[in-house]
């Protein structure tokens, strides 16, 4: 099984348990001590996952980090957990500290939910102030689990990681920027480009004008060129099957530029692909958008619809086929975690083919 879909199978559970756990020690247990199996570390072993570990620092003796991981017997990773409810970029101080007197060259800060990574990229011995890796158990991204792969057992080297890690810190720095700028463009950028093309004095008016005029074009753009890679990647332009039954046909009347595929459509997709590959491969799930819905098909055939996600009115709701192809029902959802409660229904639909 690979990193993702055990990490999709984590935040089921932490979806389905979060609510029920209400200390610290039972998140650790619950959530933290699962992501470090995920990776490859044996949790039942104490010389590999040491759990409260003492780390005395200066004059304060018997202070203890939550798990140090070892291997070939040199601590590598050092963890300090929070309960889910706290945020996991609040606590660092404390984790500074353990990282100063521990020989372990990373530290991870959680609360179960979102995961941490430091490094000494800028002093050596120190920790740094920010994270170079941040991983979201709600909010999965493909490039961050493909560096969380250099942590696993099997693939963990020091020396690549290292490697890398100034790259992730700094391109992670860059992006953040780069969204300030969309969300509210500085007069910094707003000179930089205008000047490009507009040779007049760039009064205090002219330039409130042109920062709203910059943020609707950047925003333009990202969202064209976004929608153009999704377009290509559903195959959106595909002509429909004229085998197809009406009843359960998918495919709208061929004028695609009215088709917008939303991130909220495609994480719900994400969640049923989730929920299903524990039945089926992967490659058996396509998506297809129309119109009206954005439709989820067993083997890309739209005679086998699986669920249907109707996100395009005020409220949500969640088309499912447990009955028959023919007997879609529509569940009223008011987010996407509540897909999760029609597990089942998922299920009995992929049965019912």
């Amino acid at each position: 099984m690979d990193l993702k879909l055990k990490l999709e199978q984590l935040h089921q559970r932490v979806v389905g348990l979060k609510d029920q756990i209400n200390t610290e020690e039972a998140t650790k247990n619950a959530f933290v001590m699962p992501f470090i199996q995920i990776l490859g570390y044996d949790i039942f072993n104490p010389t590999e996952v040491i759990p409260e570990h003492i780390c005395d620092i200066g004059t304060k003796k018997g202070e203890k980090v939550d798990y140090v991981i070892r291997k070939n017997n040199e601590p590598i990773l050092i963890f300090e957990c929070k309960h889910w409810k706290e945020n996991a970029d609040a606590h660092n101080s404390q984790l500074h500290r353990y990282y100063h007197v521990s020989k372990a060259r990373f530290g991870v800060l959680t609360n179960g939910t979102v995961y941490n990574f430091y490094a000494d990229l800028e002093k050596p011995n120190i920790m740094d102030e920010k994270p170079f890796l941040t991983i979201d158990i709600e909010d999965l991204k493909d490039n961050a689990i493909k560096i969380l792969e250099s942590f696993t057992k099997n693939e963990y080297n020091l020396e690549t990681i290292l490697d890398s890690a100034e790259g992730f810190k700094y391109i992670k720095a860059i992006r953040k920027e780069f969204e300030k700028e969309i969300e509210n463009p500085s007069d910094e950028l707003i000179k930089l480009l205008v000047s490009r093309f507009f040779d007049k004095p760039l009064i205090a008016s002219r330039m409130i004008a042109f920062k709203e005029y910059a943020k609707k074009a950047l925003t333009l753009s990202i969202n064209e060129s976004i929608s153009d890679r999704l377009k290509s990647a559903l195959n959106i332009n595909e002509k429909p099957d004229i085998q197809v039954d009406q009843k359960v046909s998918l495919i709208d009347d061929g004028s695609d530029s009215k088709i917008i595929t939303t991130e909220e459509e495609l994480e719900a997709f994400q969640i049923v692909k989730a929920i299903l590959r524990e039945k089926i491969a992967s490659t058996r799930i396509a998506p297809r958008d129309t119109q009206s819905y954005f439709g989820v098909l067993l083997d890309d055939n739209n005679r086998k619809p699986i669920c249907r996600f109707h996100f395009n009115t005020a409220n949500k709701y969640l088309g499912t086929f447990a009955n028959g192809k023919d007997a879609g029902d529509k569940k009223q959802i008011f987010n996407l975690d509540e897909i999760y409660n029609y597990r089942s229904h998922l299920h009995q639909t992929i049965d019912n083919y």
